[in-house]
């Protein structure tokens, strides 16, 4: 139970309430998803109360590097980052369990450096129950939450409270976006930020496909557990009638692409019914459906994936890029013009 005191320093505000349409934009993007060929979902589908708890467990995976290497780096740079930032509104897109934001929470509390945490998640739970718990071990700081998508809170930030904000979007995240989406984004964040404000970005790099592919293909199966989720998630929103047990998890790496490909595979000629969108779709034995994709960026200036090229493209210039010594993975600080 949340304490009284505590809760006059968290306030949680909701957006897909007032913008329903925003998440699942009545199921448009399913249906215009199932009826094309390849089959395609969107990822945000993988993200009811379930399937961020079973994401939260894929970071803790022996195979699954991304997160302690990124939170490695943030270990090693994060007294340097916030004397950098100084007093800021801390906006965190995609929050998840804040695990790694606390690495940054404890530097801010070090340096004595006063910031207000803005979380941004679209599971109210998670974000609520994480939120609480942050407040519970950092006792002169205020929370106001984002129960959102991306889209609508870059659309609307909170006012300031402090000089500047510094926004966060770690996990490597950015690897979901299609290289025509990512634009989109930085534009978006380029946008929402204000001249002076950070932008603190998490990617990872290109490596070897067989330390990709296992990443994504754990031996415990919580990865593929995660995937078929999803169908069950879109079950409960849609009315639908997905058998899970004749679906599969595969991943791949494209090496041309520079992306892990996440599909779920038919293992049966079957028919599938959404009620709530009207859809009736159609799958052949050995039909997949592509629900995601996580690009792999690159820190050379000649490479098509070079990222830091494509934040100073949109006004986002970096100030610091910090690696672990395999350069698997970097942490990229930039400000904005």
């Amino acid at each position: 139970m949340v304490s009284v005191q505590n809760s006059l320093r968290l306030q949680i505000e909701n957006r897909l309430l007032s913008h329903p349409q925003s998440y699942v934009n009545h199921g448009q993007d399913v249906i215009a998803g199932l009826q094309q060929s390849p089959k395609t979902l969107p990822p945000h589908y993988f993200y009811d109360d379930r399937g961020s708890l079973l994401f939260e467990q894929i970071c803790l995976l022996p195979e699954y590097y991304p997160t302690r290497t990124e939170a490695s780096i943030l270990q090693a740079i994060a007294k340097e980052l916030v004397q950098i930032t100084g007093p800021c509104d801390f906006i965190e897109l995609g929050s998840g369990s804040s695990t790694k934001t606390r690495i940054l929470l404890d530097a801010f509390a070090e340096e004595n450096i006063a910031l207000r945490y803005i979380p941004v998640d679209i599971s109210e739970a998670i974000l609520r129950e994480n939120a609480e718990a942050i407040l519970a071990t950092y006792l002169h700081l205020t929370v106001q939450g984002l129960v959102s998508t991306y889209q609508l809170a870059l659309a609307s930030l909170p006012d300031h409270n402090y000089p500047h904000r510094l926004m966060a979007f770690l996990g490597s995240s950015l690897g979901n976006f299609s290289p025509e989406d990512c634009q989109v984004f930085f534009e978006q964040v380029g946008q929402a930020l204000d001249p002076g404000d950070y932008f603190l970005l998490g990617v990872d790099l290109c490596k070897p496909a067989d330390i990709l592919e296992a990443a994504y293909n754990d031996a415990q199966g919580v990865t593929a557990e995660f995937n078929l989720n999803m169908l069950r998630h879109l079950n409960w929103r849609f009315q639908g009638n997905f058998a899970l047990d004749n679906f599969s998890h595969r991943a791949v790496f494209n090496q041309q692409k520079s992306q892990i490909e996440m599909y779920l595979r038919s293992g049966t000629k079957q028919t599938v019914r959404l009620e709530n969108l009207d859809l009736t779709v159609d799958l052949q034995a050995g039909e997949t459906i592509l629900t995601e994709i996580s690009r792999k960026f690159s820190l050379h200036a000649n490479n098509p994936n070079a990222i830091p090229r494509q934040l100073a493209d949109h006004g986002l210039e970096p100030l610091q890029v910090w690696t672990d010594d395999q350069q698997w993975f970097a942490v990229i600080l930039s400000r904005v013009n």
